[in-house]
């Protein structure tokens, strides 16, 4: 079979690819035929050697991967082979807080699914919604999960109540539409009229241009009449602005600091903390729990994601050369055919 290693810190030119025998199931675990996979701005960091999670050098990259399940080991009873599943970004984490004991991540500290064949726990993969393809059901295990758990973590997102999220990004878009599944009001920001449109047409109710407005927390005031949003799902920064725009007593939900505009952002000042009144709480992707909760309603209301492009798995480095050009709208997939 076909895989990927890393070395971490190379970039592009520390992505190889490697034959090796297809691997046997042990107890407890699945052997997946991948047949779909997803990569973005964190695989990017993976790839340079930024990630906030200690990468092991020769690892097989990638956390986001779905497919079919081709053998059970020993003592496996919850899946069968021939069962269409996807992989959980921390397959220890199975449900309650995220804590350092499951913090081990695919792709960084354990084997990860950029490969034809990956063994993983049985617990470490969820099922597919029916109505998915592998390649759609590959954009959920990351952004998807991310997104359900920044707006189902804390207090329940009522009807009516007013959801910010950041930027154009896979975590944003995922935000955008469970939010509205939940009746909620959504206001996005952007960089330009082209997405603008986009968002529009996903269910944005307003959409701030922050090239246009640089202190968009203003704009964000004045459209809720001075009250601020419910909710803010931090994505893309600077966290003070988030915390400019929240309402008293409402949430922040700040989606890793360094997809959140860490690298340029000022220090938070104490006074601004203070005075947002708000509770601020980290996002880091989500539980097994969380999957299944998302797939269900995914499943019930056959939610679809936003592809941007698909590339075949012999043309994975494109694919990095492609996200680092930025500009793209959407998921990009990597098929295997």
């Amino acid at each position: 079979m076909k895989t990927y290693r890393l070395e971490p810190g190379h970039g592009l030119a520390g992505l190889t690819m490697h034959d090796r025998d297809e691997p046997e199931p042990a107890r407890g675990q699945v052997l997946v035929r991948i047949r779909a996979n997803s990569i973005g701005t964190r695989d990017l960091r993976v790839l340079a050697g930024e990630y906030p999670l200690p990468i092991r050098p020769g690892v097989v990259p990638g956390c986001e991967g779905a497919g079919e399940v081709v053998a059970v080991g020993e003592d496996v009873s919850g899946v069968k082979p021939g069962d269409r599943v996807a992989a959980t970004v921390f397959p220890r984490w199975l449900d309650g807080p995220f804590r350092r004991d499951n913090a081990a991540q695919l792709g960084t500290a354990i084997d990860g699914v950029l490969t034809e064949y990956a063994l993983l726990g049985e617990d470490g993969v969820v099922p597919i919604p029916d109505h998915l393809s592998y390649e759609e059901a590959a954009a959920l295990p990351l952004a998807a999960v991310t997104a359900w758990n920044a707006l189902t973590t804390g207090g329940p997102l009522r009807p009516g109540a007013t959801v910010l999220t950041l930027g154009s990004g896979g975590v944003s878009l995922f935000a955008l539409r469970f939010a509205k599944l939940a009746g909620a009001r959504v206001i996005v920001t952007t960089s330009g009229a082209a997405k603008a449109e986009r968002l529009r047409a996903l269910g944005a109710d307003d959409v701030i241009n922050y090239r246009e407005h640089p202190a968009w927390s203003e704009r964000v005031l004045a459209l809720t009449g001075g009250a601020g949003a419910d909710r803010v799902v931090d994505a893309a920064g600077p966290l003070e602005q988030s915390l400019r725009s929240v309402a008293s007593t409402g949430e922040v939900a700040f989606v890793g600091y360094w997809l959140s505009g860490a690298a340029g952002a000022r220090p938070i000042d104490p006074g601004t903390l203070f005075m947002a009144g708000a509770t601020l709480h980290r996002v880091a992707t989500g539980s097994r729990a969380h999957f299944l909760e998302l797939n269900r309603a995914v499943a019930a209301h056959r939610m679809r994601p936003v592809i941007d492009r698909v590339f075949p798995f012999e043309h994975l480095h494109d694919a990095f050369a492609y996200c680092e050009s930025g500009g793209g709208f959407g998921k990009v997939i990597i098929s295997h055919g």
